[in-house]
């Protein structure tokens, strides 16, 4: 059992030997119910106890008996929107749930786009600080992050549960989820209650049911190693460290092939003259060359001179962060091992191998993605004997090793990672199936991208697999992903197109719909800070297609196409009032022969089409829009919302 659950259950213990009936962590003062719906109340009791709960809205009386483990549960009516109402359950001694509202429940889903909190220098965020007093019928619940093999019964709740919306409890909660909200609330008119159950990072599989996951073939195998897995953490910690050695000394054997071999990097008297220089704290692609597109190992070394003082004494060294896993030696001991980019490295250098004169530092980092290296702040990165400090910020020496392709893949601690298929459904999501909902919102798939292709089944699969629990197919709406990256400047291959895609093709989901935001990304932050129009976009979504509300909900969504002649004719959904956002001509179409060579063309909005043509293609038979990573997207329909990038293709 997670150890947060196991936490919780002790301090429950006491109250269920007084005989006070406890509810899951969900149902707290200030929460607000689905209206017109069946909610199912849980908690516990002494075992064999008759409990009873009270809802004031109407007076009726719910009576259960718990069961011989104290479990209890009961389905509860509620009315159309209102309130403030109580809640009373007692076996004996009443706890009552005072200041409830029924409205409109909206779950806030994905990673840390969504996890993001008005607190992060939000766009606005003062503004939106100022006006919160006005949205008291606004109710923040904050899921806590933690995960779990199996699936849990109760949720662990951040911030003591359900919270009025005030200067003091919005800056704690999804900015995305709030606007969203808050758009809802000045057209709706009723309480709105808003989940956050998001985390940085995520990986859609790890937000999916084990059981759903088997039906996609790359999952199936490690859903099954999970499921054999022993319950005992310290159990499954064994498991790791044995096959992390035989998985590292894999990687010093194939290492040990190259010329030099490895096992010479580590001591202070190789010569690493001819490897390139770095700055750390630094990410590698920023200052090497051929790091451009290299995934897998490479190693940075720094020399330091011990002071004599030093001899003899632990040692701590500071590494500040890296991305992402390193392993890391003094001379040629190996001081410490961590997974993870946002993880602080500080590790101790034994007194045993701490001699006076020349030493290097010698760090071999596993890239899976992203930039690599060690970042962060320059003073972190230190070595230290008490008090006394030498910094080892500057140059290092460079060198890759070996490419994740040329590896085995690394094994996966069970006993500590969290971002491992339903891990994170089992704590944050499954508890939550007995509790409706109206809908939910997600912004998640940079963790993903790698893997586009697979995303375009992953994501109806996860949406079909929580609407399944539910028992209902609620409305779930989306955020396509953002421009980032260096800008555009010629046709791309781009996985972020790619995933983008799939993100499009998850509107043939019935009862789903998308935010387009290519247009309000940053080049330079994978974290853009307007999040009012992510949350507005989503909700016109819930406003016209869940609430039926006559507004403009999406931007233009490529239908079809026509091939006439030397040009191409691109029809959408969406399209009243074609227009180009800045009033220039329209950027980021391009188009391709038979060659399938991509040429920057020019694009012409006629009424409701676009029709694309060049002059280097004579006979066009694809056209894509917005297809790269930051592209200059400026076609817009007549509510300013922003076309969502497409292909007409699908080339591999």
């Amino acid at each position: 059992m997670n150890r947060y659950f196991v936490a919780i259950a002790a301090l429950l213990l006491p109250l269920v030997a007084n005989s006070k009936v406890t509810l899951h962590q969900i149902f707290t003062d200030n929460m607000v119910l689905q209206q017109n719906a069946e909610v199912l109340f849980k908690g516990t009791a002494s075992p064999d106890k008759e409990v009873t709960l009270q809802t004031s809205w109407n007076g009726a009386v719910y009576t259960v008996r718990s069961a011989k483990d104290g479990s209890w549960s009961a389905k509860v009516l509620t009315p159309k929107a209102g309130g403030p109402y109580t809640v009373t359950v007692s076996d004996g001694k009443p706890v009552t749930l005072s200041n409830v509202l029924i409205g409109e429940v909206w779950l806030c889903g994905g990673q840390s786009n969504m996890e993001m909190k008005i607190r992060a220098n939000v766009k606005g965020m003062d503004k939106t600080i100022a006006e919160s007093s006005r949205y008291k019928n606004v109710r923040l619940l904050l899921v806590a992050n933690t995960s779990s093999s199996t699936p849990e019964e109760d949720v662990v709740i951040r911030h003591g549960g359900w919270q009025e919306c005030n200067a003091g409890t919005i800056v704690d909660f999804s900015a995305v989820g709030y606007y969203f909200g808050t758009t809802l609330s000045d057209s709706l008119n009723v309480p709105i209650g808003l989940i956050d159950s998001s985390w940085g990072g995520s990986l859609a599989e790890a937000w999916t049911s084990a059981g759903a996951l088997k039906e996609i073939p790359y999952f199936k195998k490690e859903v099954k190693k999970i499921a054999a897995l022993p319950v005992s953490k310290e159990e499954r910690q064994a498991i790791f460290e044995k096959d992390l050695a035989v998985w590292a000394a894999a990687i010093d054997k194939e290492e040990g092939k190259q010329s030099t071999g490895y096992g010479f990097w580590t001591s202070p008297s190789y010569d690493a003259s001819s490897w390139t220089k770095v700055s750390v704290p630094g990410l590698v692609r920023e200052h090497a060359q051929d790091q451009t597109s290299f995934y897998g190992f490479f190693w940075l070394r720094k020399e330091v001179d011990v002071p004599v003082a030093w001899a003899g004494h632990d040692l701590t060294l500071d590494l500040g962060l890296v991305d992402d896993n390193d392993f890391t030696w003094f001379n040629d001991t190996l001081v410490g091992h961590t997974e993870g980019a946002y993880s602080r490295r500080t590790y101790t250098i034994p007194a045993s191998a701490v001699k006076a004169g020349k030493a290097v530092v010698s760090v071999r980092v596993m890239n899976i993605g992203g930039l690599g290296g060690i970042h962060g702040d320059a003073s972190t990165v230190s070595i230290s004997c008490g008090d006394d400090k030498i910094s080892l910020a500057g140059k290092w020496d460079y060198r890759q090793s070996l490419s994740l392709g040329n590896t085995p893949k690394m094994p996966v601690n069970f006993a500590t990672e969290s971002n491992l298929p339903s891990f994170m459904y089992n704590t944050k999501i499954n508890p939550l199936v007995h509790f409706p909902i109206k809908g939910a919102i997600w912004y998640q798939g940079e963790a993903n991208v790698d893997r586009a292709e697979q995303y375009k089944d992953l994501l109806p699969l996860m949406i079909n697999d929580w609407r399944s629990k539910w028992g209902y197919d609620f409305p779930f709406y989306i955020v396509q992903l953002a421009n980032f990256m260096k800008p555009q400047e010629g046709p791309e291959n781009s996985s972020w197109a790619e995933l983008r895609e799939a993100q499009l093709q998850t509107l043939a989901l019935e009862n789903t719909g998308m935010a387009v935001i290519i247009d309000i990304g940053e080049a330079d932050d994978i974290h853009p800070k307007n999040k009012y129009d992510v949350g507005y976009r989503l909700a016109l979504n819930a406003l016209a297609k869940t609430y039926d509300h006559d507004v403009v909900y999406s931007g233009p969504i490529f239908k079809g196409y026509e091939l006439t002649g030397s040009s191409v004719k691109i029809f959408f959904d969406h399209a009243g009032g074609l227009a180009s956002r800045d009033g220039g001509e329209l950027q980021a179409f391009y188009i391709a022969g038979p060659d399938r060579v991509f040429h920057k063309a020019k694009a012409k909005i006629k009424g409701e089409i676009v029709e694309v043509s060049s002059r280097k293609v004579a006979f066009p038979v694809s056209v894509r829009y917005g297809w790269a990573n930051n592209p200059p997207c400026n076609l817009v329909n007549a509510a300013g919302l922003p076309a969502s990038p497409f292909r007409t293709d699908s080339w591999k």
